[in-house]
């Protein structure tokens, strides 16, 4: 199994994967929204092919942690997602990960042209690398009696 990272945007949709022992997280490319059928066709064949069991959503709180209407329309699309392919979507803070998306496009002088989709990779990939963080920390510490 693997779990799906997703960065959602109102045209595109940028993925990231991790490796089957979650260790890593990597670009998977984005997609560009379509239709309700083909996004679905789309998603469930994802899932299917990586063989992915959970999915991990980016929710654009706010600097001061309330939710606007972007969070809304995040929280909507990731209700529709889960139960299109019947997988778990968690929601995870993508606070500033815009931010450290365009900070490695600088460092690495991604083209013009290319800025928006790798941003969207860019950072599904910091969202699942959070995620999958938290994940390993949460599970070596120490069990209360």
């Amino acid at each position: 199994m693997r779990i799906l990272g997703v960065d959602f945007g109102d045209r595109n949709i940028g993925l990231a994967l991790s490796d089957q022992l979650f260790l890593t997280a990597q670009p998977f490319g984005s997609y560009r929204l379509a239709g309700e059928k083909e996004n679905a066709v789309f998603f469930r064949d994802l899932v299917d092919r990586q063989e992915i069991g959970e999915i991990i959503v980016g929710l654009p709180l706010r600097m001061d942690g309330s939710q606007g209407t972007r969070a809304e329309k995040t929280r909507e699309f990731a209700a529709w997602l889960e139960k299109t392919v019947s997988r778990p979507v968690i929601f995870w803070d993508e606070r500033l990960t815009t931010r450290q998306a365009q900070g490695i496009m600088l460092e690495q002088k991604i083209k013009t042209r290319d800025k928006k989709e790798a941003e969207h990779q860019i950072s599904a990939t910091i969202i699942l690398l959070g995620y999958l963080e938290r994940r390993r920390s949460d599970s070596h510490a120490p069990q209360g009696s």
